[in-house]
C-alpha cells in the first residue's frame, strides 16, 4: 500500500480534531504542525 497525501490528510484531520476537543490549548501547535507539513509537501521536500 502506498501512502499518499490523499490518504494521509483525512487521518491527520481526524486525529487533530480529536486532540483539539480533548485539549483545546493544543490548537496552536496542531495548526502550526499541519501548516509546516503541508508546506514541506508542497515544496517537494517530503515525498509521501
Amino acid at each position: 500500500m502506498t501512502i499518499t497525501i490523499d490518504s494521509l490528510e483525512p487521518l491527520l484531520a481526524l486525529v487533530a480534531g480529536v486532540a483539539i476537543l480533548a485539549v483545546p490549548r493544543l490548537l496552536n501547535y496542531i495548526v502550526a504542525g499541519y501548516l509546516i507539513l503541508i508546506g514541506l509537501l508542497g515544496f517537494g521536500i517530503l515525498n509521501l
